[in-house]
């Protein structure tokens, strides 16, 4: 099965925001190369927000190029065989943390916002953290820190709060 086709199939599973999820779906109907960054037009991502529910915090990076704190994720590549594993390989690249668990259920919400190389139809999963990780910075970011639930609003947008949210529902 092709990523695109898994894509489809995870949002056609997804239950949530109906609105979204169809903009999404007819995305991906009119553009067979919408999983791509080469796609103008706006492509599908993946991101993991790495929690670690024992501590009750996250790590968040703060990135390079939107100097923003925002969960990890990013562009599909084509090697990922499916939009988890896409999600879950950011993750651990990201977050430098190996062993992360996907979070079952599937994702945890969609987000779409501009970017500075296109729109990011983003799909966001969340990532458990093992109990011993130790994280270490991506060159992709130029920081990376756990940051407890309650001071993520302090320093992310709203789209990372909703995220945090929704995955603290989940668990």
């Amino acid at each position: 099965m092709s990523l695109h086709d898994d894509a489809v199939l995870v949002l056609k599973g997804y239950e949530d925001q109906a609105e979204l999820r169809q903009e999404y779906l007819d995305h991906l109907a009119a553009h067979p190369d919408g999983m791509w960054k080469a796609c103008s037009d706006g492509h599908v991502t993946a991101s993991a927000l790495v929690i670690d529910p024992s501590r009750g915090r996250v790590l968040l990076t703060l990135h390079k190029k939107l100097w923003m704190w925002l969960q990890t994720g990013g562009h599909c590549e084509p090697g990922d065989v499916s939009l988890a594993a896409s999600a879950l390989r950011e993750g651990t690249e990201e977050s430098g943390i190996e062993g992360l668990a996907l979070l079952s259920g599937g994702p945890v919400r969609l987000d779409r916002h501009l970017t500075p190389c296109a729109w990011h139809l983003d799909v966001q999963y969340a990532a458990l953290a093992p109990a011993d990780a130790v994280e270490a910075i991506s060159d992709e970011s130029l920081d990376l820190r756990w940051f407890p639930y309650d001071e993520v609003a302090d320093v992310a947008d709203d789209s990372v709060v909703r995220l945090l949210e929704a995955t603290r529902a989940r668990l």
